[in-house]
C-alpha cells in the first residue's frame, strides 16, 4: 500500500479493526463449536438427560445425530 492510498483509507481503519475482531470472534465460537470436547461434554449431558427421563429416545437421537454430524464436519483451518 503507497503512502497516497494508506492516507486516503486512514479513516476506513476503524471500519477494518473491527470487521478483523468480528472474524476473531467467529473464529473462536466455531472453534468451541466444533471442538471434540465440548461436542463430548454435550452428547453427556444429552445421555444423563436421557437416563433421568429429562426427554425421550427420540428426541436424544435426533440431538446425538447433530452432535456427531459437528465432530465430522469439524471446520480445518490453517494455522494463522
Amino acid at each position: 500500500m503507497g503512502l497516497i492510498s494508506g492516507l486516503l483509507l486512514l479513516p476506513l481503519a476503524p471500519v477494518r479493526g473491527v470487521g478483523w475482531v468480528a472474524d476473531r470472534l467467529i473464529e473462536a465460537a466455531e472453534d468451541e463449536m466444533y471442538s471434540p470436547d465440548s461436542v463430548r461434554a454435550r452428547l453427556a449431558a444429552l445421555n444423563e438427560a436421557l437416563d433421568e427421563g429429562e426427554i425421550d429416545l427420540d428426541h436424544f437421537e435426533r440431538e446425538e445425530e447433530k452432535l456427531l454430524d459437528l465432530l465430522e464436519r469439524r471446520p480445518h483451518r490453517p494455522a494463522s
